[in-house]
């Protein structure tokens, strides 16, 4: 799917969500040979996403199955109780999941979230409110956050 910040690759089975990646990007997920592109199993995702990018979703309703450790699904799971146009930081999602002093590990996780934008990565932040870290870069991650402060 074309996007501002770059074509996107979605991943998963018909119906299901399961990756959302960078297609041009380093950290995207290869695709193995037997996989098969099927652009109607995820109609509903990729209209979504179209309004999100114009300006007319704030809250995405597709169904998505997150694969990851336990603390990690937790911790995406707080990212999706940040608001549109909004932030939180390391720290607040740490608190948010019951481990205050895992702020680093809820980086990691927060860098391992397969389903980005959807599950908004991007509105994890610095302490300080500093563009910190993101597997896309900072220039996508600030132009995400700019886009969410402009549509509100």
């Amino acid at each position: 799917m074309p996007s501002p910040i770059g074509a996107l690759l979605l991943v998963g089975r018909p119906g299901v969500l399961n990756g959302l990646y960078v297609a041009d990007h380093e950290r995207c997920a290869s695709i193995p040979p037997e996989w098969v592109e099927d652009a109607d199993a995820f109609h509903e995702p990729l209209r979504q996403l179209a309004e999100y990018f114009d300006g007319t979703r704030t809250a995405f309703d597709v169904r998505i199955e997150l694969h990851g450790s336990p603390f990690q699904r937790q911790v995406w799971e707080a990212l999706l109780e940040v608001p549109y146009g909004g932030t939180a930081s390391y720290g607040d999602i740490a608190r948010r999941v019951g481990r205050p002093t895992a702020a680093r590990a809820v980086g990691a996780a927060n860098g391992r979230n397969p389903v980005s934008i959807i599950v908004p990565c991007h509105r994890v932040v610095g302490a300080g409110g500093a563009l910190t870290g993101y597997g896309w870069g900072t220039d996508r991650k600030a132009w995400l956050l700019d886009h969410e402060a402009r549509r509100q």
